[in-house]
């Protein structure tokens, strides 16, 4: 440690603390006026918007919540989650984002392990809720989300509706002043193997990532994503990395906000036509099933800004949205990161390049923003050359990764084994400092003693204009070790299988982007590709299917 001059301050000086409370004051001051949106129902402005969030604290308050306790949400993307997002983080409480996505099992094990005591419960959610509810084992109070006129329950320890408890609370609250480094927010991260594993933020890393992810995305005018004259629209839940933390930055600034509820194609794009949206976030199956919706069809979306993550942008989503007018471009970061790690970006030099060039430097995981460090790092713990061809686990520094799992100490040693984050991704930095993913290293396939990209040919593959959806894994064989499958859902009226697959990448061959081996000699033509709960190829499941398939001889796969 460096022996530098640290001045003690005035005795009276006060030191702020960076503290949620201080992006949603922010918002408020800048543009009073501007609006929440809930679906088609409810709208009401920023003033309204602080007075609810106090109104929630003084009814969690009421109910008994108390500073370092968990306050769980199972709620589509509303306006009230936007509420809960900043009121219990305010009054020192611990929010729990529940992913409503996963199995019954899996909910009741992470409301158990994170020690959930009240619990927010949309209507919907209520039959799930009430079959796992008498195997709760800290859960004492639950309040009712509704859209509708039912606003009675007969929940293990029923507190009441939202809305009429809002109604009755008072709309001023004096937030105090805590230690920054309070657990803000938790929420639970599925892998391959074992149960859900909780990863937690604290408020100091919150406002960090929202001051980066506001400067990233809004002064680096190469690639501007978001101003606070945008209108927004998630269309990540909000369940999943608090829909990659875009919310606190919208809030920070003013923007026009809209919440969809639950995703329905036809109400997303009734949305973006009649609120005129200009940015949303999203991964690539979303945002698939939004340019297919009847009421986007010759629709021209106008610029409409979206940052694909999650999964991998290839280029021909990317072609497809361009012809429609929506400008896409990626971004990498995972549960562990809060999320944002890198954006898109071009730089002086590569502004010049041409339309083709720029493209294929937008489907990049991009450079890292401010504050962030990437590196490459071989298996023994070196760091290799940053040259854009040598490949190694991306490790990262950064000041709002999480500081590990939950009640997990040795996930927590391997998350950061040599005081770097492992993000478990095989990738490359070249010398702009851009970051390419190549592929998970449990899904790189080893093929003949090469390894190869399954989010590469994924890439090229999706090129064909009869491929709507692709996946790609490796399967054993028993000469060259693994060899890529490739899952295929064609577009309506088009065929596909391995022949027309071959003819397609062999000029990729012939050009040196990849080698003969790489090409799949065997298909599956399906109807869907297997997802995760966040919309994720799910290539453990798919793996395990087409193992099923080839031992039942399935008569729909296509060979050479």
């Amino acid at each position: 440690m460096l022996n530098t001059r640290v001045i003690p301050p005035t005795e009276s000086a006060h030191s702020t603390p960076l503290l949620i409370k201080s992006l949603l004051q922010s918002g408020v001051r800048y543009e009073r006026t501007q609006e929440i949106i809930y679906r088609d129902q409810l709208r009401y402005d920023y003033s309204t918007l602080y007075q609810r969030v106090c109104r929630l604290a003084n009814a969690l308050t009421e109910a008994g919540v108390k500073p370092g306790e968990t306050v769980a949400v199972m709620d589509w993307d509303s306006n009230r989650y936007l509420e809960c997002m900043f009121a219990v983080p305010m009054i020192g409480a611990v929010l729990h984002t529940i992913n409503i996505r996963l199995s019954p099992d899996q909910i009741l094990y992470t409301m158990n392990h994170a020690e959930d005591i009240y619990v927010l419960v949309n209507s919907d959610f209520v039959p799930l809720y009430k079959g796992i509810e008498h195997h709760l084992t800290t859960v004492k109070k639950t309040i009712l989300l509704t859209d509708g006129s039912d606003k009675g329950s007969d929940m293990l320890g029923f507190v009441g509706e939202y809305e009429d408890l809002l109604a009755a609370a008072s709309p001023d609250y004096d937030f105090p002043d805590f230690d920054e480094n309070s657990v803000a927010t938790t929420f639970y991260t599925t892998g391959t193997t074992g149960n859900p594993k909780g990863v937690y933020f604290t408020h100091r890393q919150l406002v960090l990532h929202t001051l980066t992810q506001a400067a990233s995305m809004g002064a680096l005018d190469s690639n501007r994503l978001l101003g606070n004259r945008d209108v927004y629209m998630p269309i990540t839940p909000m369940f999943h990395v608090h829909a990659w933390g875009i919310p606190y930055t919208a809030t920070m600034l003013g923007l026009k906000q809209v919440y969809p509820g639950r995703y329905e194609p036809e109400l997303l794009m009734q949305l973006i036509k009649q609120e005129k949206v200009t940015f949303s976030h999203c991964v690539p199956t979303i945002l698939g099933m939004l340019l297919n919706a009847k009421g986007a069809q010759d629709h021209d979306f106008n610029g409409m800004r979206v940052i694909i993550g999650g999964s991998a942008l290839n280029r021909g989503l990317f072609d497809a949205a361009k012809a429609r007018g929506m400008r896409l471009s990626a971004a990498y970061g995972m549960s562990e990161t809060c999320p944002l790690i890198s954006a898109a970006y071009l730089n002086l030099e590569l502004e010049k390049l041409d339309d083709n060039q720029r493209a294929s430097c937008l489907i990049k995981a991009g450079v890292p923003g401010p504050l962030v460090e990437a590196r490459i790092m071989d298996a023994e713990g070196n760091f290799l050359a940053q040259d854009g061809k040598t490949q190694g686990e991306l490790v990262l520094h950064a000041p709002w990764l999480t500081q590990g799992y939950f009640r997990e100490p040795e996930k927590s040693v391997e998350l950061w084994a040599g005081g770097w984050m492992h993000t478990g991704d095989v990738a490359t930095i070249d010398q702009y400092g851009t970051i390419e993913i190549r592929d998970r290293i449990k899904d790189v396939i080893k093929t003949g003693g090469e390894w190869i990209s399954s989010l590469e040919l994924e890439d090229l593959i999706s090129l064909n204009s009869a491929v709507a959806e692709v996946a790609v894994v490796g399967v054993p064989d028993p000469q060259w070790d693994e060899r890529p499958f490739a899952l295929i859902v064609p577009k309506a009226g088009q065929t596909m299988d391995a022949r027309i697959l071959r003819d397609h990448l062999k000029p990729f061959v012939d050009d040196g982007r990849i080698n003969k081996w790489a090409i799949p000699t065997q298909i599956a033509v399906v109807e869907e590709i297997p997802k995760t709960s966040v919309g994720k190829l799910d290539k453990k499941r798919i793996r395990g299917e087409i193992a099923q398939w080839q031992e039942a001889g399935a008569p729909f796969l296509s060979t050479l």
